[in-house]
């Protein structure tokens, strides 16, 4: 079976360092890759999408509050785009804000996850999300 690429898009190096421990303590290999802002984000599919792999991830973690450009822009950039439109956006934040939740599905997020108060219920969440993502939904190639 070939690796998994996940995408992960976040500006803070702790939560960065917190993902890659709980994929790694729950078992997973996949490839993960960090972008810490939208415009990285974007440049990082873009040449993905020149390159001879034209591989993209079977999901993105995206953080809302992130400099350069935000969740919010990037999500709804991703979601007007013909080919990174079917990528299934993960929204992965710590605003905990009803309006915020609802206006980023408005825009196309495919789930919306709060990020864990815990590294142990870090660990649950991954597991969550990776096996729904990855072994429960059908996604287009």
């Amino acid at each position: 079976m070939s690796q998994v690429f996940i995408l992960v898009a976040e500006d803070d190096a702790d939560d960065r360092y917190l993902l890659q421990a709980a994929f790694k303590e729950n078992g997973y290999n996949d490839k993960l890759e960090f972008v810490e802002n939208g415009l990285e984000l974007i440049d990082y599919l873009d040449g993905r999408r020149s390159s001879i792999t034209n591989q993209y991830p079977k999901f993105i973690l995206l953080d809302l509050n992130m400099p350069k450009k935000d969740g919010r822009e990037v999500l709804k950039e991703l979601k007007q785009h013909q080919v990174y439109r079917k990528i299934p956006i993960i929204i992965f934040t710590t605003t905990k804000n009803e309006s915020e939740i609802r206006s980023c599905y408005e825009m196309g997020a495919n789930t919306y996850v709060v990020k864990p108060a815990s590294f142990h219920d870090l660990l649950g969440t991954i597991e969550q999300i990776r096996s729904y993502w990855l072994d429960t939904a059908t996604i287009p190639e």
